[in-house]
């Protein structure tokens, strides 16, 4: 019976890894990760690192644009303000929905 408990403890707590997974993006900002919900569930960019990376290149990616890591490289001081609207005009966030 305890076993039959711990398969059921041990499934449940990987299909919650897997939703987690499915359901944010795990960002990598200096040296401190962030979540950002995803828009909807898929494995696409769910690990990311802005490490060694133009903002340029970061704000062409139309999933992680989407969730929001504009907003976040302003908030830790990656971005001006400036730039991240400037980067909205240019890859069209209005257009995306």
């Amino acid at each position: 019976m305890l076993s039959v408990l711990k398969k059921w403890l041990i499934w449940a707590a990987l299909g919650a890894l897997l939703y987690g997974a499915l359901s944010y993006h795990i960002v990598i900002v200096g040296k401190s990760p962030h979540l950002l919900k995803k828009e909807k569930l898929t494995l696409e960019y769910t690990f990311f690192s802005t490490h060694s990376k133009r903002l340029k290149t970061i704000m062409q990616i139309d999933a992680l644009r989407r969730a929001g890591i504009g907003e976040l490289l302003v908030e830790e001081g990656e971005m001006s303000e400036k730039e991240y609207e400037r980067y909205l005009q240019e890859y069209g966030y209005e257009d995306e929905y």
